[in-house]
């Protein structure tokens, strides 16, 4: 089983909100997910970059893979605590 980090998308029809989520590679995008990590809203400014740092080094530690996007959220996140 290859766990991913990724987005998870959620909010109505052009305006997206998004659970950053740790789930199996092979689960479908909205679907099962193993444990939410973070929360993500683009439609606000600035734009909602939250993490729970404890969870997410957490699941680098054990080998989970962040998707591009997420990686990329997650520096920025470090960047501003």
């Amino acid at each position: 089983m290859a766990v991913k980090i990724r987005l998870a998308r959620h909010g109505a029809k052009k305006r997206p909100y998004y659970r950053i989520v740790a789930a199996d590679s092979r689960a479908p995008r909205d679907g099962r997910f193993i444990e939410e990590v973070g929360r993500y809203n683009p439609c606000c400014h600035p734009h909602l970059i939250k993490f729970d740092m404890e969870k997410m080094e957490k699941w680098l530690a054990n080998g989970a893979q962040p998707t591009d996007t997420v990686e990329r959220l997650y520096k920025a996140a470090r960047e501003n605590a």
